[in-house]
């Protein structure tokens, strides 16, 4: 009798001193055991370890689908890193479509290294690529495989989270980033001693040589503020503004560089600070876009604690209250980026910018989907409690595709980049590392558990993508996602944006999209430049040119508004 059922075979194709590839391949087949092939049995029935020959697959077709990759192992005796690239190139079966492909191949890479039962040799990372590619992804005809050793060597320093021992080490770039957090609320030296664990003495000197440098400023005996780098009028409250200087546009920001990105963008531009030393200070700078004024804001201060979400859902509050004649909300700044590894057209890196949108393939329309919990379910998926955010007017989303589209040929210059360059020149002279860093620092990396690491290269454009290349910033619009429940997991944060087709991930500003549905505003965006692969807030390399980005492709959005009608 004839066994038709498919076989896992594993053939070795080439080997060198330093290199192996193997093809593991699914066909119906009829082996005899032998000294070379071997044909498992028990758990492993359906798998043959074939060593008879140097396998030629015959496959003159390029692969469908290829990730590379770098592991760092750890010595659990000496503790010491080995590097190891691996490639796996994939085809696949003609029922799977095109598109498809590049999502199995992605979901197959992320089983692959799951953390929980990542191979740690050899031998134990073959079997585990038999054994998705026999019981889970049947789709998958051939999978070839190649593994070279690189040396020795820990992984760069940016794989590795900065010690919490080292977060109590004061510094004047940590004093100044505590300030530029709660700014515009002042910080008191208390307020250091307090959450920082700093001594007295040691914050009074960081804060005067702060204020030495021009950086801060005392509002106070013991109480400071960043010093704003454009000119400042501190009131009480808000001047009246008459009906034509009123904006019909509010930016919200979160941190104090996304302040001033988005300030660079603006002509005709005032600043007032509402200043209280009881409840939250704010701050609005007013200015113009093209035929469209503008109101620009600063959260207080970020987090998940009750103290800073009240903050920030009453700062967009009592914005949206002084200025009535507002329509449109944009949430502008940094973001974590969604990595496709397979697919270049659906990878998201450093620099590129996400404009929130509904996810072309899915049914609803919500552009923001915020996470407040996520377990682990029975059948080891994962279950989500949500909040999704719909405008009632995607206009702004609407013209996001337009201009997307537009300019995506890379036959001319996109408006944004244009923007980010005139943006650079007023920030020249502003602390910040506003310019692009080295590409060479956007690294991919995925830790999968006891020391080991593993990174992960940007896939390449196929041959019909490189013409849409644009050497500046790329667009992408799609939905952003929140949610710590979700974005301090690997697993869960890789899940939750398959789920929901996010592309970016942001500081949690569900809060003030709660008041700007509250408030009746129908149309909002989220705009995030992404300046890592978490939430936004570890990239500070990244920041200040993220930033930037997000605050280009912001006015170009508004300067392809219609003029307004009063």
């Amino acid at each position: 009798m004839t066994n038709t059922e498919e076989k896992v075979i594993m053939t070795p194709k080439s080997k060198t001193a330093t290199s192996t590839t193997l093809v593991i391949e699914r066909k119906v087949v009829e082996a005899q055991p032998s000294d070379k092939i071997h044909v498992a049995g028990g758990d492993h029935t359906g798998i043959i370890i074939n060593k008879e020959q140097v396998y030629e697959n015959g496959v003159s077709s390029p692969c469908e689908a290829q990730l590379q990759f770098v592991v760092y192992l750890v010595s659990a005796c000496s503790g010491d890193h080995t590097r190891e690239a691996r490639a796996l190139r994939f085809w696949f079966k003609p029922q799977l479509a095109p598109y498809e492909r590049p999502y199995e191949a992605q979901a197959f890479f992320r089983d692959l290294v799951s953390p929980q039962d990542f191979p740690k040799d050899y031998v134990g990372f073959i079997k585990k690529i038999m054994k998705l590619m026999q019981n889970k992804y049947d789709k998958v005809k051939m999978c070839e495989v190649e593994l070279r050793q690189e040396g020795s060597g820990p992984p760069p320093p940016a794989f590795i989270e900065e010690n919490a021992a080292n977060q109590t080490v004061i510094s004047e770039q940590r004093v100044l980033d505590m300030i530029e957090n709660a700014y515009p609320n002042p910080l008191t030296v208390e307020d250091f001693v307090t959450n920082a664990k700093w001594s007295k003495a040691e914050v009074k000197d960081a804060l005067e040589a702060l204020q030495e440098k021009g950086l801060t400023r005392a509002m106070g005996e013991g109480v400071y503020v960043r010093q704003h780098s454009i000119d400042t009028q501190v009131v009480k409250q808000m001047p009246t503004l008459c009906s034509s200087r009123q904006p019909s546009i509010a930016i919200v920001t979160a941190l104090y560089c996304e302040k001033q990105a988005v300030d660079a963008m603006l002509d005709n531009q005032e600043t007032f600070v509402r200043y209280t030393t009881v409840g939250e200070s704010n701050v609005y700078t007013l200015g113009t876009i093209g035929a469209h004024r503008v109101v620009s804001t600063k959260l207080p201060s970020v987090g998940r604690s009750r103290e800073a979400t009240t903050a920030a859902g009453n700062t967009t509050t009592r914005l949206l209250g002084i200025f009535q004649k507002v329509e449109y909300v944009f949430l502008v700044g940094v973001g974590g980026g969604v990595p496709h590894y397979a697919d270049y057209a659906r990878h998201v890196r450093l620099g590129d910018v996400v404009v929130s949108a509904p996810a072309a393939d899915l049914p609803d329309k919500h552009v923001y989907v915020f996470c407040e919990r996520a377990e682990r379910n029975e059948h080891g998926g994962w279950d989500y409690e949500v909040k999704p955010y719909q405008p009632a007017n995607l206009l702004l989303q609407d013209i996001a595709s337009r201009l997307q589209a537009q300019y995506s040929g890379g036959k001319h210059q996109a408006p944004w980049d244009l923007y980010a360059a005139e943006g650079l020149e007023r920030l020249r002279g502003v602390p910040g590392r506003w310019e692009a860093p080295s590409t060479g620092s956007d690294r991919l990396c995925v830790e999968v558990g006891d020391g080991a690491y593993i990174e992960v290269q940007h896939p390449a454009p196929s041959a019909d993508q490189i013409d849409s290349i644009s050497p500046g910033i790329r667009l992408h619009v799609a939905p952003v996602a929140g949610g710590r429940s979700v974005s301090c997991s690997e697993a869960a944060r890789a899940a939750f944006a398959a789920h929901t087709h996010a592309r970016a991930y942001d500081c949690e500003l569900d809060a003030v999209l709660d008041s700007v549905v509250g408030n009746r505003k129908d149309c909002f965006v989220s705009i995030r430049g992404i300046s890592d692969y978490r939430d936004g807030t570890r990239g500070k390399e990244w920041q200040p040119h993220a930033a930037l980005a997000a605050a280009a492709v912001a006015r170009t959005l508004i300067a392809a508004m219609d003029p307004p009608t009063d």
